[in-house]
């Protein structure tokens, strides 16, 4: 299993001064959750993690080796994005869609094999698309399209899940499996890092969080050490009321 580590990392979020240094490691069984407002830098973090843009300072590192000295399809045997935003290169199918998660396993013109296949069906089984697999993804919905870009990264089996809003355009049910395939994946031994808006999912299934704030300060550690009204108010500038159900804690926001 793989262990990925942020050492003295800045991430170079335009218009913005140097933020605070992050060093941490995101350890295989964890699930980490990222909260902050709108522009405090969380989709830049995970596209920094993921190799696709430079940090102003710091590194990031993979069992011990920076990533980047590894090879892209190294890197993408290990570690799996699921973006925010999408946008359709070519008309495709869902299943072709899903398949594209077996490229990095597979050589120069190969083309993709039965076990290749059975893992796209068994990921669109999961994320309940697969009676779309014939259609083109250009016709699907937003949540449609959201839980085919999760399946595709399934599909590609990382030891590292970096998910930039997961649950984005997904209905209460669909956020509650997807939540769960994210803590799934985790207790079978992968390291989980996602950014979220929705307080209450990381306080529910997140172990470990990292809190980025708008002026580049940041903080980290276990969920029942960050899980404190006072700095969750000063992080969204909003007021919270607190509850707890099912062991775990629940924030309103107060008029």
């Amino acid at each position: 299993m793989n262990r990925l580590e942020i050492r003295e990392l800045v991430i170079d979020v335009p218009e913005r001064r140097d933020g605070q240094a992050l060093t941490l490691s995101v350890e295989p069984g964890q699930v980490w959750g990222v909260l902050g407002p709108n522009g405090a830098g969380k989709t830049t973090l995970l596209h920094t993690l993921a190799g696709l843009r430079g940090p102003r300072a710091g590194q990031v590192l993979i069992d011990g080796r920076p990533l980047a000295m590894l090879g892209r399809r190294q890197v993408a045997r290990i570690l799996g994005l699921v973006f925010q935003e999408r946008h359709d290169g070519f008309p495709a199918t869902v299943r072709e869609t899903a398949l594209i998660g077996r490229h990095p396993w597979l050589s120069a013109w190969q083309m993709e094999g039965g076990e290749d296949l059975r893992l796209a069906e068994a990921a669109l089984e999961r994320l309940d698309v697969v009676h779309l697999a014939e259609r083109l993804v250009s016709t699907l919905s937003g949540g449609e399209r959201q839980r085919l870009a999760i399946a595709t990264v399934l599909t590609q089996a990382p030891q590292i899940w970096l998910a930039d809003e997961p649950t984005n355009h997904l209905d209460l049910h669909h956020q509650s499996a997807v939540m769960a395939l994210l803590a799934e994946q985790a207790a079978e031994g992968r390291a989980v890092m996602m950014c979220l808006h929705d307080l209450n999912l990381a306080a529910r299934w997140c172990d470990h969080l990292l809190l980025l704030y708008p002026d580049g300060e940041a903080c980290w550690g276990p969920a029942r050490n960050m899980l404190v009204p006072a700095a969750l108010e000063r992080l969204y500038g909003q007021r919270l009321a607190t509850a707890e159900i099912d062991g775990a804690p629940v924030f309103v926001p107060v008029r």
